[in-house]
């Protein structure tokens, strides 16, 4: 069987899964495409403003966020 390279084989290893925004290494880049798209989406259902000038962890922040608001992101 062979096994995930992105998944880490020692439990007690976290994921980037499981990494807090502001612990990513890539955190301070732009937001991807990705990001922009639905958190343009979740703006837009909650009534706020975009700011298309986020970073990656600014925008996973922001997303976790305006879910919770318009309770987006559930899985019931």
């Amino acid at each position: 069987m062979s096994t995930n390279p992105k998944v880490p084989q020692d439990p007690e290893t976290p994921s980037n899964l499981e990494k807090p925004p502001e612990q990513w290494t890539t955190g301070d880049e732009s937001m991807t495409g990705a990001q922009a798209s639905y958190l343009k989406t979740l703006s837009e259902e909650a009534g706020e403003t975009f700011d298309p000038g986020l970073t990656k962890a600014e925008a996973s922040r922001r997303i976790d966020e305006l879910q919770a608001r318009t309770g987006r992101g559930r899985d019931h």
